[in-house]
């Protein structure tokens, strides 16, 4: 791994950043981690009430990079069929017919779900396949999407009226689930600047879309030492209330922990952090800065969490915490 490839690397992730911040107020740590999960190769699903900019966020993203862009509206009647597409009758200049795919909208390189939790759950389940293998299977054939495939699903709260859960696979089919917050007054204030004034900010290529394979290569180039790989599998480990020694708050609160796509999330998401700084190496310090986005929506709480009203998110930094003792205990290990 070269010190210029790792230079370029950041140049083209704090050129990605500063384009979408002409048109996205505030939400810095929501961009950064989108942004993460771009180059690790994973999808993202960004919770939060209407109106926050979420879509506008991933509009943004795609305007800032050479690659094809589709929008897939959520609602209660979509179809599976109006996603991945299907077979229709066609004729040849013979007037022979046949059937030919007719792809859906899922065959783009950046595909916004827009709030994928309106459909019902047959129809959230037809991005599983695509999310996971990288293409679809209709009639028995496989149709591969593009290359890179990046999913960036919107959801409103459970609890909204007109809402389905999304199920526990897909979930975890996530890198990251990003919690979109209401602004501050400033970034309140800056947001009507921006967007009722004459001309609204626009935002230019920042990144061919060929370079991002590329740099997704980088990322898992990246070394990460033992201890610090070690200190991932203890926190995902501990999150399972039937390992000997997972934390209290895990035995009292949690259901079911987190699967093996948590510690990939983790490794992979402290990689593209230390190409950011400029390093070489994975810290401790690059994995807990994501552990909340990895792991939140993992995480099934039980009876007695959910009679509470836990908070998933302070669970998982007492838990993260924990973790951290249990492997400095078994390794004699000081992390950074």
């Amino acid at each position: 791994m070269g010190e210029e490839r790792v230079e370029r690397f950041g140049r083209a992730f704090e050129a990605l950043r500063g384009e979408i911040q002409k048109v996205i107020v505030g939400h810095d740590d929501i961009v950064e981690q989108v942004l993460v999960c771009l180059f690790v190769g994973g999808h993202v699903l960004l919770e939060g009430v209407p109106g926050l900019g979420k879509t506008l966020l991933v509009k943004t993203l795609s305007g800032c990079l050479d690659l094809s862009f589709s929008r897939i509206q959520f609602t209660p009647d979509l179809m599976p069929a109006d996603i991945i597409g299907t077979n229709i009758i066609g004729e040849d200049a013979e007037g022979r017919r046949h059937f030919q795919f007719q792809r859906g909208p899922i065959f783009a390189h950046i595909v916004l779900a827009d709030e994928v939790n309106r459909a019902t759950p047959k129809t959230q389940s037809a991005l599983l396949e695509a999310m996971q293998e990288g293409n679809v299977t209709v009639s028995g054939t496989a149709y591969p999407v593009p290359v890179p495939f990046f999913v960036l699903a919107t959801q409103n709260p459970i609890e909204m009226e007109g809402t389905y859960p999304l199920p526990e696979a897909q979930l975890d089919r996530f890198l990251f689930k990003l919690r979109v917050r209401y602004p501050a007054l400033e970034e309140l204030n800056e947001i009507i600047e921006r967007t009722t004034r004459a001309e609204e900010p626009t935002v230019g290529h920042a990144l061919p879309g060929d370079q991002v394979s590329g740099f997704k290569e980088l990322v898992r180039e990246v070394p990460i030492a033992s201890h610090v790989r070690e200190l991932a599998s203890t926190i995902v480990t501990a999150t399972h209330p039937q390992w000997p020694q997972a934390p209290e708050v895990t035995r009292r609160y949690i259901r079911y922990g987190a699967s093996p796509r948590a510690a990939q999330a983790l490794v992979l998401g402290g990689k593209v952090l230390a190409l950011r700084a400029g390093r070489f190496n994975v810290s401790a310090e690059d994995l807990k800065a994501i552990t909340l986005p990895a792991l939140r929506h993992r995480i099934i709480l039980n009876f007695e969490g959910e009679a509470e009203g836990i908070d998933v998110d302070q669970l998982i930094l007492q838990v993260v915490e924990a973790a951290e003792v249990e492997a400095r205990r078994g390794k004699e290990v000081f992390f950074r």
